[in-house]
């Protein structure tokens, strides 16, 4: 009897644990940074680490968005997609990303007209996460 008992709770732990796993998987943000003078974007980094995706989830997440359109002066400086979890669909959110001309704040503009400025600790935060680098100051 304890050998089924043990046989049932290791087979729970390992379902538990499996799905634990299949959550993470595809959990990262593809970074595109913008090349020249011109609207094209190059793949420039990957970031895969959980607690960053989570991190810059949250931030932009949490942000105050403005349901406006915005245009901006100049191209994007970086395309972002986003995992994003609706329910139970799994989408990806692509964003444009704008380091500001005083170098202090990140923008964020969607396809669906919504448009943010972070605080500079958002931005410093995110920009860290995004680029491996220091915001310039």
């Amino acid at each position: 009897m304890k050998k089924i008992i043990l046989f049932f709770s290791l087979l729970a732990i390992l379902l538990v644990t499996s799905g634990c796993l299949n959550e993470m998987v595809g959990q990262k943000i593809i970074v595109q940074k913008r090349t020249g003078e011109e609207n094209i974007f190059e793949e420039f980094r990957e970031v895969d680490q959980k607690k960053q995706v989570e991190k810059a989830i949250d931030i932009v997440k949490n942000a105050n968005w403005e349901n406006e359109k915005v245009e901006m002066a100049r191209y994007a400086d970086y395309q972002l997609q986003f995992p994003f979890k609706n329910s139970s669909e799994n989408k990806i959110a692509s964003y444009l990303l704008w380091v500001s001309p005083n170098g202090e704040n990140l923008e964020i503009v969607t396809d669906s007209d919504r448009y943010v400025k972070l605080t500079k600790q958002d931005s410093a935060t995110l920009y860290k996460i995004l680029t491996g680098e220091e915001i310039i100051k």
